[in-house]
């Protein structure tokens, strides 16, 4: 056998690895986000989908656009069936919103502090504060000292799942500012990068992956049936109801004398030119010419 020929059989005794591939729903944590479907994958096996990472914008997430420059982070955790349930491990704030952020007549302070969270988790948050106007060494040594406090005090006393909430609602952001406000006055404080380092006790609150699968297959067939109902009341014929309506006004709405009256003249505007030219045939006119003329001849 030749050499090319051999190798094209070769190719086509070889397994095609894409056909043994399947897609897996990845969906977020259970808490705070219900195990709320966020992407899809292709994998050949469960276990290779086990530590793979996932990015989505906070905005397509929870729907706060004012979160546009937001991306948060995901790790798949756990494969059930063709669920790949992920965990938080952190965001990013996009690096053109923070080069926006500064400008020459401004102060900056950023700073990166290792907190550990009330249920044991270590995290790694890096705030960042742009000042109205430039400040002295001093006073950002100072501003980076009284925000230190303020985040170590909030995620000391808060789970990792709380510590999640306060960065993405900006209800941190906000603490951060009310503290350092006496200090300088500020123009903006957010946290620019968030980076889960060590896990702590994972508690199991919410609603269950089977209770929530129940739910979006019960909303589907609420909605299947609705657009079943919509379409049969879409292909229903006008001409149908009137028959009906007829029907029921029965004796009270007796017949006007104008309907059978023989002196009333059809309504030929409102005909098609189908139905001018039956009439004109049946009377032996010509049938030539445009729709103003049918009915002229009509009339006439």
């Amino acid at each position: 056998m030749a050499k090319g020929a051999s190798a094209r059989a070769a190719a086509r005794r070889q397994k095609d690895k894409w056909k043994a591939k399947r897609w897996y729903s990845i969906r977020a944590p259970r808490n705070p986000w219900s195990f709320k479907v966020i992407g899809e994958t292709l994998a050949e096996e469960e276990a290779l989908l086990i530590g793979r990472t996932y990015e989505i914008m906070q905005n397509e997430l929870d729907g706060d656009f004012t979160k546009m420059h937001v991306k948060l982070k995901f790790r798949i955790s756990d494969v059930v069936g063709n669920d790949a349930i992920t965990e938080f491990i952190g965001h990013d704030v996009m690096k053109d919103f923070v080069r926006r952020q500064i400008r020459r007549d401004r102060g900056k302070v950023d700073d990166t502090i290792d907190v550990v969270t009330d249920d044991g988790f270590f995290v790694r948050i890096k705030p960042f504060i742009v000042t109205r106007s430039s400040v002295k060494a001093s006073q950002k040594s100072e501003t980076r000292s009284v925000a230190r406090d303020v985040v170590l005090k909030f995620c000391a006393n808060s789970t990792w799942i709380n510590v999640q909430k306060a960065l993405m609602d900006g209800s941190l952001e906000e603490s951060v500012t009310t503290a350092i406000s006496k200090i300088q006055p500020v123009r903006a404080v957010f946290f620019r990068r968030s980076q889960l380092i060590q896990e702590g006790v994972v508690v199991d609150d919410g609603p269950t992956l089977e209770e929530i699968k129940a739910e979006e297959k019960a909303a589907k067939e609420t909605q299947e049936s609705l657009d079943e109902t919509q379409e049969s009341l879409d292909s229903a014929e006008p001409e149908d109801n009137e028959v009906t309506t007829d029907a029921q006004v029965g004796d009270e709405a007796p017949p006007k004398e104008e309907d059978t009256s023989e002196d009333v003249k059809p309504d030929f505007g409102s005909m098609t030119v189908a139905q001018l030219k039956e009439l004109l045939k049946k009377e032996g006119l010509p049938v030539s010419g445009k729709k103003a003329d049918l009915i002229a001849r009509l009339t006439e």
